[in-house]
């Protein structure tokens, strides 16, 4: 996800990328030469770089160690969803004094942007059903995967967020149906689907796949007594197009919020809703039998190391 970052940044007048700490040797390789200063920890560069703030998108598991490292020596923050692996964290996160966005990148897409002024001005009407799918081409690698959280969080933070941000509603019961055990010995499930009640009187229905062979595919629906909309988010034919606008357009936004101007994104608490939902969803999903914690066999350098 970094290097999607550095792809995206690299068209942007506004933000520049002028360091990178990364701790695995294949990925510094990678980066080397490209033009950002390369660094083999997080403390390394908040030492040697001048930065006006700091993009985290590490794996998930360790975005709160690594939020309290930059916080420390006082630099804005814009954290990659979903900012921990549990609700707790993220309200932990959001006391650390800094100004900090969540990178759910999805309000910065046009379309969506386009779709959530309509229904705030009332142009479909009263809504009554917002469903949102996110269907993987393929899963993520079982060395991120183990670490991700599971389905629900690793990809249903994403539809949770963007259901709430959509509808101006709140997250209130829901009901789980899964599909798929993960192979490799992993806890998580290859599909899941959400129906959700809303607080103003809506239905949300949340749709997640690792496996769309077509490519990765995101899609939200919206149907109200005055009308109904699709938006195509990203579209396989289109690859990560629209995805790389919708990053730079964040990073942006996220400048001009450390620059002291207001927050167009996600904050830490709409983290936090976003993550009590994942939790209700993981907690309804059976855990699978003869699951490993494939954890152990990681290479010590994987894991953020304070300092490091």
């Amino acid at each position: 996800m970094g290097r999607t970052h550095l792809r995206a940044l690299a068209g942007s007048d506004r933000v520049k990328v002028t360091a990178v700490a990364e701790m695995s040797p294949a990925a510094r390789a990678a980066v080397a030469g490209t033009g950002p200063a390369v660094y083999e920890g997080a403390a390394q560069m908040l030492d040697h770089a001048a930065l006006d703030g700091v993009l985290i998108a590490a794996p998930t598991d360790q975005h709160g160690a690594i939020i309290a490292e930059v916080a420390a020596r006082g630099l804005p923050i814009l954290c990659e969803k979903p900012c921990g692996l549990t609700a707790a964290a993220a309200q932990a996160s959001a006391q650390v004094g800094v100004p900090l966005q969540v990178a759910y990148w999805r309000r910065f897409v046009p379309g969506l942007r386009q779709l959530h002024d309509r229904i705030a001005a009332g142009e479909l009407g009263v809504i009554h059903l917002v469903t949102c799918y996110q269907w993987d081409e393929r899963p993520p690698s079982p060395l991120f995967r183990a670490h991700s959280g599971g389905i629900a969080i690793d990809m249903g933070v994403h539809e949770f967020d963007q259901l709430r941000w959509l509808t101006g509603q709140d997250i209130g019961g829901l009901s789980v149906v899964w599909s798929g055990p993960a192979a490799d010995g992993i806890a998580d499930v290859d599909g899941a689907q959400v129906i959700l009640t809303l607080s103003g009187g809506a239905t949300g229905f949340v749709s997640l796949g690792r496996y769309f062979p077509v490519g990765d595919a995101v899609w939200a629906e919206a149907f109200g007594t005055r009308g109904h909309e699709r938006c195509d988010v990203i579209d396989p034919a289109e690859g990560e197009v629209a995805q790389l606008e919708a990053l730079r357009r964040q990073a942006e936004s996220f400048a001009s919020f450390a620059a002291g101007g207001p927050c167009e994104g996600a904050t830490a608490d709409d983290a936090v809703a976003a993550l009590a939902a994942a939790e209700q969803v993981t907690a309804a999903i059976p855990a699978p039998s003869g699951g490993q914690d494939v954890s152990a066999g990681l290479p010590p350098s994987y894991r953020h190391r304070p300092g490091g």
